[in-house]
C-alpha cells in the first residue's frame, strides 16, 4: 500500500495540486468536501487522501453511478451508494456503520448536489452528533489547485445554524468549484 500511496501523491503533484495539512487525525470523523461541482472532486479527494497511506476515507456517492462495472471500482474506492429518495434511512444506516467500525472517515458534500445549492443539507450533522465524531473543513480549490482535509468545526444542537455558520467559514475561504458557477454557499 506504501507504493500505491506515493502513486498517489505523484499523480495529484503532477496535476499540479497542492496538498495543504495531513489526513485526518482521528479514527472517526466527517470530512466535508466543499466545493462539490464535478465528479472529479472525488478523485482529486481519493487521491488527497489516499497519499497518506493512512486509512480508507469513505466518500458518498449518489446510487446511480454503482451501475456495473464502476459499482465494483467505486466501492474499492470508498465509495458509499447514497440513495436521496431516503435521508432518513440512509443517514440512520451511515450510523449504524460508523458506530460498529473503528476506524471509519466520510466524506460527504454538504451541497448535496453538484449544482449550485445556498440550502446545505444537514445529514452530516445528524451523523456527527450521533456516533460523536468531529466534522472537519475538508475543501478543493481548482483555482488555486489547494487540497485538504482543514480545520476542525465544533458543532451545537442547532443543524441550521451550524450549517450556515460553516457556510459562512467556506465563503471567507474564497474557494473556486472546477465548474465555478456550481458553487454558493449563501
Amino acid at each position: 500500500m506504501a507504493a500505491w500511496a506515493k502513486f498517489c501523491g505523484f499523480v495529484l503533484r503532477k496535476m499540479g495540486w497542492t496538498t495543504i495539512g495531513g489526513p485526518c487525525p482521528d479514527k472517526k470523523a466527517i470530512i466535508l468536501g466543499v466545493p462539490h461541482t464535478s465528479a472529479m472532486d472525488f478523485v482529486i479527494s481519493y487521491l488527497f487522501y489516499t497519499q497518506f497511506n493512512a486509512g480508507k476515507a469513505r466518500v458518498m456517492i449518489k446510487k446511480s453511478f454503482f451501475v456495473w462495472p464502476f459499482g465494483i471500482l467505486l466501492r474499492r474506492l470508498g465509495g458509499v451508494p447514497t440513495d436521496r429518495s431516503n435521508a432518513a434511512a440512509m443517514v440512520k444506516g451511515l450510523i449504524d456503520i460508523m458506530e460498529k467500525e473503528d476506524y471509519f472517515i466520510l466524506a460527504i458534500a454538504p451541497e448535496g448536489t453538484r449544482k449550485a445549492n445556498k440550502r446545505w443539507k444537514t445529514g452530516y450533522h445528524t451523523i456527527a452528533k450521533a456516533v460523536g465524531c468531529p466534522v472537519y473543513l475538508g475543501f478543493f480549490d481548482w483555482g488555486k489547485k489547494q487540497v485538504g482535509c482543514g480545520e476542525k468545526i465544533e458543532l451545537t444542537d442547532d443543524a441550521r445554524a451550524d450549517t450556515e455558520r460553516i457556510q459562512a467559514e467556506y465563503e471567507k475561504m474564497g474557494l473556486v468549484g472546477k465548474h465555478p458557477k456550481g458553487y454558493v454557499t449563501h
